[in-house]
């Protein structure tokens, strides 16, 4: 079974077992090593840096992220 098979499975659980699904696979990343964790944390960068490059998400400046979150802040 591909990771797109068993995505599609767990999309048709209901909204509880679901939830325990997802429940237990974040708990199940608590055993990782550090080495997995930066590895894992290397792959989501590439996959960000590609989904920029390919003009699928619209980055924004670091300094108007900061005044929204003050803004939001209050």
């Amino acid at each position: 079974m591909t990771v797109d098979e068993l995505r599609r499975e767990a999309l048709r659980l209901d909204h509880a077992a679901r939830a325990k699904l997802a429940h237990d696979l974040l708990d199940s990343l608590d055993d990782l090593s550090e080495g997995e964790i930066e590895q894992l944390w290397l792959q989501e960068a590439v996959r960000r840096h590609a989904a920029i490059v390919a003009g699928e998400v619209q980055t924004i400046p670091g300094d108007e992220v900061l005044a929204q979150a003050r803004a939001a802040r209050g």
